[in-house]
């Protein structure tokens, strides 16, 4: 039997499959899907399913569901660059949408990234995620440790760090419109931010731009912090420049909830080209935290958008 490869739905279940490290049965991928455009009974997907096995891509685990087969990751990997261009900002946009927090009560849901660490390098990783958070390169100002959910295996420790793409979820919720434009490395001289040394488009990337730079040894966080110089991770947003002063008023009332940022906006910042329409906002990524710890030499495994949390359960 051959696999058609552009049969959209049995590639999302397989994406669906990778992003989750535990088995998802019928019913689960079925809410996933329909997340991601697919509305498919749990009848069509437990079809999809059963050819997905008789493909060797996907195996039973009793009644927990399914999980992939190494011969899944692998088909995963070819799956057609194009097909995958603009899955990072779809999920991100999706998890904007789901954060319901309320910068005036300081209540709702934030979405954030999970960061797994083997047990023996969980207090250099605190150590250098309190360091970062002390410099002020973080986006949110705090982070939470834990072992009790269920993508932390045994012998390792998780982190939960806020995302900022809750900013565009509260900044959606104002009615204002929001649009994630890049990811970048930043340049820092004697704590003053200066300069975009490189920017990805997250509309045009099949990877997130932050990992890459990370992955690519092109940051020096852990060096800005000690010295304030180096190089620090990013994001740039867009709104319409008439939503300016209500930025403003949001970003006052979610400062006093521990949320740092921005770093500056403006219709022209840094060496950004100039949009007298758009207002630009350029925020420090949560990401400043993991980058530093691998800059470290600790090992770091992080699932950006991990999900959603309440805002209470981060800071308690």
């Amino acid at each position: 039997m051959t696999f058609v490869r552009s049969e959209r739905k049995c590639v999302e279940i397989l994406r669906i499959l990778r992003e989750h490290q535990e088995p998802l049965g019928a019913k689960r991928l079925s809410e996933l899907m329909a997340e991601r455009g697919f509305v498919l009974s749990d009848r069509a997907v437990q079809y999809y399913l059963q050819y997905l096995d008789e493909m060797g891509f996907t195996h039973k685990i009793g009644n927990r569901g399914r999980v992939l087969t190494p011969s899944g990751v692998a088909e995963t990997e070819r799956a057609l660059v194009d097909e995958r261009i603009g899955f990072i900002i779809s999920k991100l946009e999706r998890l904007a949408f789901r954060s319901t927090f309320n910068p005036e009560t300081g209540t709702g849901d934030v979405a954030y990234n999970l960061s797994i660490v083997p047990d023996e390098h969980a207090e250099g990783v605190a150590a250098a995620f309190d360091a970062v958070l002390a410099a002020g390169l973080g986006f949110f100002s705090r982070y939470r440790i834990t072992d009790r959910d269920p993508r932390v295996p045994p012998g390792h420790t998780g982190f939960i760090t806020v995302c900022s793409i809750t900013l565009d979820g509260v900044l959606q919720s104002h009615g204002i419109p929001v649009k994630m434009a890049y990811g970048g490395c930043l340049a820092i001289r004697d704590s003053r931010p200066e300069a975009f040394l490189d920017l990805i488009g997250y509309r045009g990337t099949t990877a997130d731009p932050l990992q890459l730079f990370i992955n690519a040894g092109m940051t020096s966080i852990g060096n800005v912090a000690r010295t304030g110089t180096g190089v620090a991770l990013a994001n740039v947003r867009e709104v319409p420049v008439t939503a300016a002063s209500r930025v403003d008023d949001i970003a006052a009332d979610m400062r006093k909830s521990g949320f740092i940022f921005p770093v500056a906006q403006g219709t022209q910042v840094f060496n950004l080209t100039e949009h007298p329409y758009r207002l630009a906002i350029v925020a420090f990524s949560g990401m400043n935290l993991i980058g530093s710890g691998i800059e470290s030499g600790f090992s770091i495994r992080t699932e950006i958008g991990a999900g959603n949390i309440p805002y209470a359960k981060v800071i308690e």
